[in-house]
């Protein structure tokens, strides 16, 4: 085990290296820079552009350096200062800008995370115990919706129906009156009031994926030779079902978390847009069609990152979870 531990861990340094460097490509390859778009914006408003002060702002941004010499620059700043650059339009650090919505991200994130679980997993395995069941029908029509509805036309549903049925405003995080407030009991109920929108928004295509892969799964594993025998030996259905089918069946659940941990700071961009929500997502969004590439790159970086810690971790949870990916079967 602590050979399969290290060896993950030892190709999770060079990946990140590749990836960096892919990164920093990547946010390249779009036709112009910053200046570019500086530059548009000038000659649409009616603005005079010289040339010196196009050299002035080349020189500002260090866009006159060649490609590789300012990946080193970027690359090196970040691993041995923290530093990872300065927004161009923001005209702050990068990381001032990052860490400001960071804390609602992972709360939303997080709080979805726990959403899906708590609810597909008793779903997913009453479903596949009770297969053709009234329940197992309904949860089935669940799914497909659920993977169907883009999750940003179910926000835009919600806030029409809250506002025209209840009259309330279910953008934000909190109501107007609570905005600039400072914390207090009653600003925190507000937001319990406001949360459960976008936990549920953002929580129900993961709930209808998890419960359709949980029950094809367990189904999977109800059918085995070794709960036959099991059933056979008078092993108490109960106990027959917990300790091994649904132990093998939930390695999505476990798996997933690669996928997990990238949410927390892309954020949802377009349904964060759509509820007015103060996370990562809409900024990365914005930093990507403006060319900001210092920004731009951090949230992909961190994109990669978090990708990479959490398939690592997945795998040793894995590994303690299941004896054959621990033995290489």
């Amino acid at each position: 085990m602590t050979q399969y531990i290290i060896k993950r861990i030892l190709l999770f340094i060079p990946m990140l290296f590749v990836i960096s460097m892919l990164v920093f490509v990547l946010i390249q390859l779009p036709p112009g820079d910053y200046l570019t778009t500086v530059l548009m914006r000038m000659a649409e408003s009616g603005e005079e552009v010289d040339q010196a002060l196009i050299e002035g702002l080349t020189r500002q941004y260090g866009l006159d350096r060649p490609l590789y010499r300012q990946y080193l620059l970027w690359i090196s700043n970040i691993v041995f200062r923290g530093n990872f650059g300065r927004s161009f339009e923001w005209g702050m650090p990068v990381a001032d800008i990052i860490w400001e919505r960071l804390a609602w991200t992972v709360v939303l994130s997080l709080g979805s995370i726990v959403f899906i679980w708590i609810v597909s997993f008793p779903i997913g395995v009453y479903s596949a115990t009770h297969q053709y069941s009234f329940f197992d029908y309904l949860v089935t029509l669940f799914g497909f919706l659920g993977k169907a509805t883009p999750n940003f036309l179910l926000a835009l549903i919600l806030m029409w129906a809250g506002w025209s049925w209840f009259g309330w405003t279910m953008g934000g995080l909190f109501s107007p009156e609570y905005q600039r407030e400072a914390w207090s009991w009653a600003k925190f109920v507000d937001l319990l009031k406001h949360l459960w929108v976008p936990l549920v928004v953002l929580g129900t295509a993961g709930t209808a994926n998890l419960i359709r892969i949980l029950r094809s799964n367990l189904l999977d594993e109800l059918e085995k030779p070794y709960v036959q025998a099991a059933r056979a030996k008078g092993v108490s259905e109960f106990k027959l079902i917990w300790k091994y089918p649904v132990r093998i069946a939930i390695n999505p659940f476990i798996s997933g978390i690669g996928g997990v941990l990238p949410e927390l700071i892309s954020g949802a961009a377009i349904v964060s847009i759509v509820l007015s929500l103060p996370t990562t997502g809409p900024v990365m969004l914005n930093a990507l069609l403006s060319q900001d590439m210092y920004l731009a790159g951090s949230f992909l970086l961190m994109l990669a990152t978090l990708a990479l810690i959490g398939t690592l971790i997945s795998d040793i949870l894995l590994a303690l979870l299941d004896p054959r990916i621990r033995q290489g079967v």
